[in-house]
């Protein structure tokens, strides 16, 4: 067994096709294919099911996976204590964040960036509980996502600020006058909405249901630029966080803020509390509560 068998082991999962997994990993189909068949022989485990396409893994390669994850970050966290240790923070930041997150995440990565020229990132559009998962299994450094459903004797956080609600339109086709709207104000409009269920769209709905206002929206997506490109149109008025920075997507867009409008729950930054843990993850996280903490205290 050697480590690379381990990465194209997680490849195959994260995206459950043979050809794709080889590209990402650099080799062909036919060599990836033999070694992971090579990893089974030596496990004396069947891993993967195979028919015309990747079938899924089985119950024994789901385990073995788990544990290819926890090697491979210590490995990975092997390399970064290194170059810690030569004052150097190198590697992947795998930042995952909730739609419509209350605080740009650009700015963290503009944050780390600057300090740390050499890092590179990677971000993931992700649900609250999928991003607690993949930190958990360890394909998360970061999570950008809501502290409500957080366990915190298994993840650190911080707060942001708390996460106020606007309505975001294209000056084109609508015009508002007062500083800030109501929700009564916001039953009659043409609305682009995130789908029920997620949580963002969950705060919209208490908002409205507190009311005793029942919303009729126009258009439901749970891809945010598909939201976006609702209201370009005119589809649509979406209701957004004030400090997420969609309302500088083009000129025409405009954000007004809603009176009472927050969150049900704070946004925070999430590390995995225990080990293995990175060393790329604990600097970028103690970094960011460095500098943003005493911000949002402000």
């Amino acid at each position: 067994m050697d480590i690379k068998q381990l990465k194209f082991l997680i490849a195959l999962d994260e995206t459950r096709h043979f050809g794709q997994a080889a590209a990402r990993c650099h080799i062909t189909q036919p060599t990836l294919s033999m070694r992971l068949r090579q990893l089974e022989e030596e496990l004396g485990l069947q891993l993967v099911h195979r028919g015309q396409r990747f079938e899924g893994f089985s119950a024994d390669g789901e385990r073995i996976l788990a544990w290819a994850r926890s090697l491979m970050a210590a490995h990975d966290g092997l390399y970064a204590e290194a170059a810690a240790c030569r004052g150097q923070l190198v590697g992947t930041l795998r930042l995952g964040v909730v739609p419509l997150a209350g605080f740009d995440p650009m700015r963290l990565v503009q944050l780390f960036a600057n300090r740390h020229p050499s890092l590179r990132f990677q971000m993931f559009a992700l649900s609250s509980e999928q991003i607690l998962e993949r930190l958990s299994s360890n394909q998360l450094e970061l999570g950008l996502s809501y502290l409500d459903r957080l366990d915190p004797q298994h993840f650190d956080s911080f707060a942001l600020a708390e996460t106020r609600m606007g309505l975001l339109y294209d000056r084109r086709f609508f015009q508002f006058t007062s500083p800030a709207l109501r929700w009564e104000n916001l039953i009659e409009l043409p609305l682009g909405l995130l789908s029920a269920g997620m949580h963002f769209r969950q705060s919209i709905d208490h908002g409205f249901r507190s009311r005793g206002l029942t919303p009729n929206p126009r258009l439901e997506t749970d891809a945010v630029h598909q939201l976006l490109q609702g209201v370009s149109a005119g589809l649509c008025c979406a209701i957004v966080p004030l400090n997420s920075g969609h309302s500088e997507a083009n000129e025409h867009l405009a954000l007004t803020p809603i009176e009472d409008a927050l969150t049900l729950a704070p946004l925070g930054l999430i590390m995995r509390g225990s080990g293995p843990r990175s060393p790329l993850a604990e600097a970028c996280f103690s970094q960011a509560e460095e500098l943003l903490a005493p911000q949002q205290a402000v």
